[in-house]
């Protein structure tokens, strides 16, 4: 059995190579371009970074695009915000089980039980981790330092709001 620490170390293995910080960290402006700003390690979507409504649909039928910090998404399902994975408890995983971080990747419902987790989470990949593999990374999760963002709520396209 691996201890907490390997278990913790896995984790973040997990995370690096899942290219978890690509949507949950917000990135900056670097000396080389954009970077992900590691003080804010997947915190998520800054709470203060105002987000446009979806585009009109191209005519292929469909479109979107990213915040600059990479974090939002807009197109025809609305604007997806990437939530706050730190454990911090009141915007973040801080009171947050395994049983509902499984819950939440395995069924891809919002907190485990709600809305559908929106685009562009991979979450039916994700779906198919091993439990010894999530486990790590929700380990790895509960380490890092908590960071109070209250990500916005999803907002649904036009024709649903």
């Amino acid at each position: 059995m691996p201890t907490r620490e390997q278990m913790v170390e896995r984790g973040r293995y997990l995370v690096t190579i899942g290219s978890c910080n690509d949507c949950h960290t917000p990135f900056r402006m670097g000396p080389g371009g954009p970077e992900p700003d590691m003080t804010r390690l997947l915190s998520g979507h800054p709470e203060e970074v105002q987000v446009p409504p979806p585009p009109a649909l191209s005519p292929e039928g469909w479109a979107w695009a990213s915040t600059a910090t990479k974090t939002a998404f807009v197109g025809p399902w609305g604007v997806s915000h990437a939530a706050n994975l730190t454990p911090d408890q009141n915007a973040g995983l801080g009171i947050w089980d395994e049983a509902r971080f499984f819950k939440t990747l395995r069924d891809g419902r919002h907190r485990g039980d709600g809305r559908p987790i929106q685009p562009p989470m991979p979450w039916p990949a994700i779906a198919r981790t091993t439990d010894e593999d999530l486990k790590a990374v929700f380990a790895f999760l509960q380490s890092i330092p908590p960071i109070e963002n209250h990500v916005p709520d999803y907002e649904g396209p036009p024709a649903e709001q």
